[in-house]
């Protein structure tokens, strides 16, 4: 009897790896082809195949389609979090640094996926919640992250506000970006706003 329970649990590591292994590449997936072709264009299908794995097997780990794309987006999203940190880890840094870093955040293939996921929830009801309660969360994520980042002290009036500024200006450049690649006057910006944030968070 101990012998087969030994075996079940030496075949339950490899296959738990595996497993995770092919989420991760579903995932990875997903954001790109939302990215590259739109929600339209992103079936559990198209991304299986990306994924190199059967339709059945993407189903597996995520029933729907929207349980697919909004756990991509979530997925990613919590890697770029910790990426972010991983660059400063020792706490507050230079401010020009940290405002480049964040404006990064809305640039590439991630903001595009959730760009299209969001255009894609304003015509899909039962899409909707899911990526309110999605953009709300990561939202508030990014939010802690700067704050912590630039050292800013909200218990000061306005700063609260001049954090929130900082990261919607970035989310505008953002989408800016989804059609010309304007990097100079995207350094310009950052530049600016770096030094309005030495200014307003002392």
């Amino acid at each position: 009897m101990g012998a087969v329970t030994g075996t079940t649990t030496a075949e339950t590591g490899p296959k738990q790896a595996r497993s995770r292994v092919t989420r991760r590449h579903l995932l990875e997936a997903a954001v790109s082809c939302l990215a590259e072709h739109g929600w339209a264009g992103s079936t559990v299908s198209v991304v299986a195949e990306r994924a190199g794995v059967s339709r059945g097997a993407a189903q597996h780990h995520f029933p729907t389609r929207e349980d697919l794309f909004t756990a991509a987006v979530e997925y990613v999203a919590e890697e770029r979090s910790t990426a972010l940190r991983d660059l400063f880890q020792a706490g507050p840094a230079a401010r020009p640094a940290v405002v480049e870093a964040l404006v990064d955040l809305y640039t590439g293939a991630l903001f595009r996926a959730a760009l299209q996921l969001w255009v894609a929830a304003s015509n899909e009801e039962q899409l909707r919640p899911r990526v309110t309660e999605l953009e709300a969360r990561v939202g508030r994520e990014t939010h802690r992250i700067a704050v912590e980042l630039l050292g800013a002290d909200e218990a000061v009036p306005g700063v609260r506000e001049t954090v929130q500024g900082l990261l919607d200006m970035a989310r505008g450049l953002g989408l800016a970006n989804v059609l010309t690649d304007d990097e100079a006057r995207r350094a310009r910006v950052v530049a600016q706003w770096s030094r309005i944030l030495d200014a307003a968070l002392g």
